[in-house]
């Protein structure tokens, strides 16, 4: 009974693993190299943007009719515009 105080009373020591502040303090300062977005990517980009900005320009009654929810007016559109571009 007297050691189960003891473990009790005594402060918990936890062990892991030590990481030095200066590699921690390195790893959060250096800078992560900006990746350029591929033809695809872009492509998709600018068709999010040009769908976005018609979805925006309707009213509510143009977008019932387009289809009532941004999910499926931008299927459509995406289609659309793909097949403009080929």
């Amino acid at each position: 009974m007297f050691a189960a105080l003891l473990l009790l009373a005594s402060p918990l020591v936890l062990t892991s693993p030590v990481v030095s502040g200066g590699a921690l303090a390195q790893a959060a300062i250096a800078p992560k190299e900006a990746k350029e977005p591929s033809v695809g990517q872009s492509a998709a980009r600018e068709r999010q943007k040009k769908c976005g900005a018609e979805w925006r320009a309707l009213s509510v009654s143009d977008k019932a009719a387009q289809g009532p929810k941004w999910p499926q007016y931008f299927s459509k559109c995406v289609k659309r515009l793909k097949q403009i571009k080929a």
